[in-house]
Order: C-alpha cells, then structure tokens, then sequence
C-alpha cells in the first residue's frame, strides 16, 4: 500500500518540479497557450467514479469539469443502460464493475466521487481512502453513524481531501442566512423545524418478493447486495427504490435530510443531539391490525432532537423532522398566504427566534426572514455561477491544492463537518427503527419498547437509556463485506 502511494506521490511531485522547472526559463500566460478554459495537462488530476448512473452521472461529469479533467476509471455494478450517458462522455476510461478490481488493478487514480446506493458509501470510501485517494461522496454520508465516524476519522487520519454531496452546502443562500443570524437578526433560537415531501418512492409497504425474473443483462446482483443479506433479485429496488427499505437505503430522513437540516446545524452551531423521540404513519389493512414492516421505512415520519446551547447559539433547542407530506403550522408572524420554505411549502427550513424567523427552500434556496414590524426580507438565489453551486469543482480544486490548503478548508462539507452532521441525521432512524420494533409477551399481545425518548452519548455513539436500540448504530455486515 506503501508502495502504491508513493508511486501517485512521484507522479505528483513530478508534475510540479517539471512545472517549477519551466517556469525557471520563461513564463505564458495559459489563455495564450491554450485559450480561455484552457487546463494545463500538468493541471489535471486522474478522477475515477463509482456509481456512475442517476446521479453519479452528475456527479462525475461537474467534478471533471465537464471532461476538462482526466476521467479515466468508470465503475458500476450496472453495465446497462443506466450507465450508457457516463460510459459514453468518457470512452477512453476503464469500466469496472467492482470497485475493488478497479482500486487493486488502476494505480494512477487521485480522486473519486461516489453516488451508489447507501449502503456500500462507507465500504467504497474506505477502500479509496486506504488507497490514498481523495473521495467525495453522495449524502447521506453513510448508511449508519458507526460507518460516519470512521470515515471522518479516517479522512483526518490519512490526509485525504473530502466532500459530501450535499450540494446545497455551496449556495449562496447558506451564507446569506448565516450572515443574518451572525448579526443577530432573529435573536436567539429556540425552535427550528425542517420537513420534506419525501418519500416519493414505494415507502410502509410489504417487502418486496422476487417473481423469479432473471437478473438484467450487465447488472452484477450479488455486487449490488454488497454487505447487505443475500436475496433473489427483484426489480423493485434497483435502481431507485432501494431508499425506503433499512438493508439498503435510509428513508426519505438520509435522502433529504443532509439537504435540509444542514441550513440549522451549521448555522447555530450545532454539535451533537443529547436526545432524541419520534413517532410514525401507520397503514392499516386489517381493522385494529397496524401492519408490521421492520424490514421498511414508514410512510411517515416525526422526529424531535434536542440539542444544547452552543457558541452560536445561547439557547437549548428543539429541531422538528417531518415527512411524508407533513409539514409546520405558519407562526404568527409569517402571513398566512405565504408559502413556507419552498414555493409549495413542500420542503423547508424554519428557525424561529426570539426576535424573528428565517426560513428556506430545499438547498438553502430563497432565504427569507421575518421581523416584526417590517417588511420580509427575500434573498434571490436564482442565478448562482456554476453546476450546483461548483461543489464538486471546489472540491477538486482542494484536491489539488492539498489536504490542509486554503481551498480545502473553504470546503463547505469536509468530512469534518459532514461526517457529525450526517450522525445527527442517522440519529433520528435510530429514534425511528427503536418505535417500530414490535415484541410480543407471553400471552401474544404486541407491545413497543422503544417507543421512548432516547438519551445520546454522542461521543460514545451510545444510547444510554435503552439498549436494544444500539444495534442500530451499526449493522450486520455480509461475510466478506465486513468493515
């Protein structure tokens, strides 16, 4: 492994000494050589993808600069149509299926994006960052909190640059509602709420049976399962609809909650929840018989965190999750005709404080704030400069710069922070997978233990008033699979 890294570090260092050497003699300014846009080949970084269908195909594409960069490793364990966009922009990258193929057979990989399903996150950006590559990796961060501490650990420990895909982290939205409460316009917060119309994929219902169709042609099934159970292949997760079942995905709270609860959390402060309760849609076939789905996320869901007083923010405070179409009551002082968060109030952020309210779209889109006695105040964020906000460029610009530079410490969503943030997210489907579970006593009646509040160690990762729900901090790992 030594070895491997220093091999790219040789290759780096040349490219720079060989740099430093030309400039000695005589110095052309880049347009005259190459025009506008133009990237020097000394310039340019190897990136590889994993997950290079649905959003890696974005994802990919806005890192390499829309193929001003050298792309050159493709890999998905589809190789069908769902991948054909990216396999066809970049035609002279290697295609791999499994990631660990690609990792041990391409040495000249210096950073990687990855955009596959949930549950393989942690085990493919802990392969590239053993490898000593650079990983920017789709939200959530993580299937579990257990897997995002050790990839915030790891990044710091082996000095690789990060980021997290949520890019709403680079609008320039979050500075203005960050410049807001830092001049202490709406006062101290109390309350803060953050909600979704997610899931907007099959979510509450029975696990999905295989009917026996055969595996499509270029998927590889058993590479997809990855650490979770071996099951007969069935379409109905692949390639979208794996989110609302536990083994796979993390419900429409991972899907949409590093978007939305990223506004509050850097905003305030925030570190980690000390407590955490909720409580869930039911569905209902048979009179007085709730289905029973532990293996799948509920229709609906509302979790409360209680966080501490922070250097931000001197209050203690209450953050409110809902989903599943539910949404916040309008406090007084917002008018009752105006929308809350996005145009159809159908995702959003509002901090209510003790001299006004700030509120924002999905991706910290269209900030507003309320004051009493004056006029709303809406800040337009509608014509932003580069591809979701350049988080992915920024990101490779770090890359380039090193871990430790100005450009990666500019990072909106480093590991460092993300990786915590992501936690508190996971904390609430910890809240969530404890009220679901359902035991029976002696006589057959069911009963719900972890219908409780739940007090948090953060540090610790630890539940500390009812044990049974620390299973969910981590998982079981498929044979073979383990982390």
């Amino acid at each position: 492994m030594k070895n491997n890294n220093s091999k790219k570090n040789s290759r780096r260092e040349f490219l720079k000494k060989g740099t430093l050497a030309a400039s000695s003699f005589f110095i052309v300014p880049r347009y005259v050589l190459g025009g506008n846009g133009y990237t020097s080949p000394s310039d340019k970084i190897n990136i590889a993808g994993i997950g290079v269908g649905g959003k890696g195909t974005s994802d990919l594409w806005y890192a390499s600069d829309e193929g001003k960069e050298n792309v050159v490793a493709l890999c998905d364990v589809d190789m069908g149509e769902y991948t054909k966009k990216s396999r066809d922009r970049f035609p002279k990258a290697n295609f791999y299926q499994d990631f660990r193929v690609m990792f041990d057979k391409q040495k000249d990989i210096d950073a990687v994006t990855i955009s596959s399903p949930d549950h393989v996150h942690a085990i493919q950006a802990l392969a590239a960052m053993d490898e000593g590559i650079h990983v920017y990796v789709q939200k959530p961060l993580t299937h579990n909190i257990k897997e995002a501490r050790m990839l915030t650990e790891t990044a710091r420990e082996k000095k690789i640059v990060t980021q997290m895909g949520n890019q709403g982290a680079s609008n320039s939205g979050m500075r203005k509602v960050h410049e807001w409460f830092d001049a202490g316009l709406i006062g101290e917060v109390d309350e803060v709420f953050v909600w979704t119309n997610r899931p907007v994929w099959p979510q509450g219902i029975p696990v999905p049976k295989s009917d026996g169709s055969p595996v499509p042609e270029g998927l590889d099934w058993d590479l997809w399962l990855g650490p979770a159970p071996k099951v007969e292949y069935t379409n109905a997760y692949h390639p979208f609809n794996w989110r609302g079942w536990w083994a796979y995905g993390t419900g429409a709270l991972g899907d949409m909650g590093c978007h939305l609860i990223d506004v509050p959390f850097k905003t305030l402060g925030l570190q980690y929840p000390k407590a955490v309760e909720c409580s869930v849609g039911q569905v209902f076939i048979k009179m007085w018989s709730p289905e029973y789905i532990p293996e799948g996320c509920p229709p609906s869901s509302s979790v409360t965190l209680d966080f501490g007083a922070t250097d931000k923010n001197k209050k203690p405070l209450k953050l409110r999750w809902l989903d599943g179409g539910l949404r916040p009551p309008h406090p007084d002082l917002i008018p009752a005709s105006d929308p809350l968060g996005t145009p159809n109030s159908a995702n959003g952020v509002m901090m209510i404080g003790s001299k006004g309210i700030i509120t924002t779209g999905v991706y910290g889109f269209t900030p507003k704030l309320y004051r009493k006695g004056e006029e709303m105040v809406e800040f337009d964020t509608s014509n932003q400069p580069g591809n979701e906000f350049g988080h992915q460029t920024k990101w490779i610009k770090a890359c380039k710069a090193g871990f430790n530079s100005s450009e990666h410490k500019a990072l909106t969503s480093s590991f460092d922070y993300s990786g915590p943030m992501t936690e508190t997210v996971l904390m609430g489907n910890i809240a969530i997978r404890s009220y679901m579970e359902m035991k029976r006593n002696k006589k057959g009646n069911a009963y719900y233990p972890g219908r409780r509040k739940l007090l948090w160690d953060g540090r610790a990762m630890k539940i500390t008033n009812y044990n049974n729900a620390n299973k969910f901090v981590t998982r079981d790992y498929r044979k073979g699979w383990e982390i």
